[in-house]
């Protein structure tokens, strides 16, 4: 018999992540199961001494959960191995690395992935981040669907959302990115993306060639722009896809490992998939 602590976040999986954990009772039985929440954790340092360095720690939970897990644990020795039970709604973390499941039946061994992790810097606050930065209509998105969770527990349509907002309600910025010292202008930018890996926003795929593994360590930028709302809205679908390179006179792609997007008005950004407000200015810098 295996000992397991399961850490899962009670607010994954539409605020169904403890139910979403109890399912590991069926997958693992005769092992035993101590289910923590991770919203309970306040010394991390403390916690992980507590518990000790041989039991492995399962993380139930989506790429938000991910996200806090790897903040947290950031500058501490980690001796146990971490595992990964999917709960979240979007769960671009999976979708990158391609898989679902692994040797260990339905737990994705995550541990390696937690390290050299980048860093963003939005109003003067740094962290880690996991999949990507989203800045522009992508950060509007999240910031209408934070807002329909309030008034409702019904699923947020975020494709809808996106639609309604290439027609009607987003504006396009101008924007300066500076990439390893070298500064690039657009005009007319709709999303401004800096990623980690390839995948973000639920399935959305805007920079196919990007590694989160690569040895130089490297992030990459998508600028969409240039492009009017009929055009943007017919192209946007093929970004599921990574298709939307396609149109390269409106998608450029630029790598490096200090990349600095600002903007001429404050919009919303998204830090794997956690709005920021009033944000003029995303920095991210890896390892």
């Amino acid at each position: 018999m295996s000992k397991y602590i399961v850490l899962y976040n009670p607010m994954a999986c539409s605020n169904h992540g403890k139910e979403k954990a109890e399912e590991l009772n069926g997958l693992l039985k005769g092992d035993e199961l101590v289910f923590q929440s991770i919203t309970r954790i306040e010394d991390y340092s403390a916690w992980l001494h507590e518990i000790g360095p041989d039991v492995p720690v399962i993380l139930v939970g989506g790429d938000g959960t991910i996200n806090h897990f790897a903040n947290h644990i950031s500058g501490l020795d980690v001796p146990n191995d971490i595992l990964l039970y999917a709960a979240g709604t979007g769960n671009d973390f999976l979708a990158d690395v391609g898989k679902k499941e692994s040797p260990v039946g339905p737990l994705f061994p995550l541990k390696k992935y937690l390290c050299d992790l980048p860093t963003v810097t939005i109003n003067g606050q740094s962290r880690l981040f996991v999949n990507g930065v989203g800045y522009g209509i992508d950060g509007y998105c999240c910031e209408v669907g934070d807002e329909l969770r309030k008034q409702s527990d019904k699923p947020v349509n975020y494709a809808g959302i996106a639609i309604k907002g290439l027609l009607f309600h987003y504006k396009p910025t101008n924007a300066v990115v500076t990439v390893d010292g070298k500064k690039h202008e657009f005009k007319k930018v709709w999303l401004a993306p800096v990623m980690h890996g390839k995948c973000y926003g639920g399935g959305m795929i805007p920079t196919p060639d990007q590694d989160r593994l690569n040895p130089e360590h490297t992030l990459s930028v998508l600028i969409w722009h240039g492009s009017g709302k009929i055009a943007t809205l017919a192209a946007f679908p093929g970004i599921f896809k990574g298709e939307h390179i396609k149109h390269k006179k409106n998608i450029t792609i630029l790598t490096g490992h200090e990349i600095t997007v600002k903007f001429d008005r404050p919009v919303a950004a998204q830090i794997d998939g956690e709005t920021v407000l009033n944000v003029s200015e995303v920095s991210a810098k890896s390892v």
